[in-house]
This record gives C-alpha cells, sequence and structure tokens, in this order.
C-alpha cells in the first residue's frame, strides 16, 4: 500500500498522465477495485474488464479529484469506490439490461419445508459465489442497494427502471439467493473438526 505522501504524489502524477504513476496506483488498489467488481457479475472476465474501465476513468479524471476530508488515502478509495461502481452499473446497462431474466433450475429454487437454515458464517468467497449465481438483474440491485448503500430512487435513476422495480427485484433477489444458499448448503460437504 502506498503512504499517504507517495498517494498524493502518484495522484499528482496520474493528473500529469505520468505512466509510473498510473502503475503505482492500479497497483496499490487493484485488490480492493476487483473486490468491488466482481461483486457485479458473474466471472473474472467481466469484472477485470469493468476494473480496468474504472481504472481508465479514474485516470481520465483524477485532474478532478479533490479529497473529501483529512485521511486523503481514505478519501481516494471512496471516489475509486464510487467511479468502480458506477463503471458496474454502466456494463450492466450495455450487457444485461434487455436480456430476459431466466429462472434457475427448479431444482435449485426447491426448499423443502423442514425448517433447515443456512450456516451462520459463510466465507466472504463462498458468498461471492453465491451471489455470482443471482441473475444479473437481481445481482446489481442487491448489491446496489445492500452493499453500495443506494436507495431505491436512486438505482431506479441509474438503472433506468422504475423504483418498483428496484423493490421487486430486491425481494426476489433475496428470495432468490436464500434459495441458492439452501441448496449450497445441502450439497456442500461436510467439514469435521478434528
Amino acid at each position: 500500500m502506498l503512504s499517504a505522501d507517495e498517494l498524493s504524489i502518484h495522484i499528482r502524477g496520474c493528473s500529469l498522465n505520468r505512466r509510473e504513476s498510473q502503475e503505482k496506483i492500479y497497483r496499490a488498489f487493484y485488490a480492493y477495485a476487483m473486490s468491488i467488481c466482481i461483486r457485479y457479475t458473474n466471472n473474472s472476465d467481466d469484472a477485470t474488464e469493468i476494473m480496468n474501465d474504472g481504472f481508465l476513468k479514474i485516470f481520465r479524471e483524477v485532474h478532478h479529484y479533490k479529497p473529501a476530508y483529512a485521511d486523503e488515502a481514505g478519501s481516494f478509495r471512496g471516489w475509486l469506490r464510487k467511479i468502480m461502481v458506477y463503471t458496474a452499473i454502466d456494463h450492466y446497462r450495455k450487457h444485461n439490461k434487455h436480456k430476459v431474466v431466466g429462472e434457475l433450475d427448479d431444482t435449485l429454487l426447491h426448499l423443502p419445508a423442514t425448517g433447515e437454515t443456512a450456516p451462520d458464517k459463510l466465507a466472504y468467497d463462498e458468498i461471492i459465489r453465491l451471489i455470482q449465481q443471482l441473475t444479473p438483474g437481481y445481482r446489481t440491485v442487491l448489491n446496489l442497494f445492500i452493499v453500495d448503500g443506494l436507495s431505491h430512487e436512486e438505482i431506479a435513476q441509474q438503472l433506468g427502471i422504475s423504483i418498483g422495480t428496484s423493490k421487486s427485484n430486491l425481494a426476489k433477489a433475496r428470495k432468490q439467493l436464500q434459495k441458492i444458499v439452501h441448496h449450497h448448503n445441502k450439497t456442500a460437504p461436510i467439514k469435521y473438526a478434528g
């Protein structure tokens, strides 16, 4: 990770289109940016495309960047996060908006009435893999609302859908995710401690 002084130097370098500074920023924030982008896709190729597009936007617009508060590293992270999220939204609009939302296989969606519950804890990577199984529209609304904290009004505006559609997609995403988690727990191998 870059120190606050190094970050400041490389932000200025990026605004002057210096390749060395762009590379330093890219390397320093690669993992963070990828962790944002992977939530909005179901494969690493699309996540990488979104991330690279996001970094291009950052390098083009960095001359407009002004720290929002004294912690420049935190401020820059927040600015980068916002750009990555909006780049993911642009990617969704371009590639998925008009696709027909398919349902998961009926066997995957079947929930037995036994009252089984999901484990209280899932590993982060497992959660991401499960979210990636959601249809693109549901996955995008779920991420925007739950993870990124946008309101239904903001989601509707960003995705070009109605507020009701945003609310409906979130409810359906939650239900679909619950079924995916249940199925995952039924088919996951049991791990014994000992």
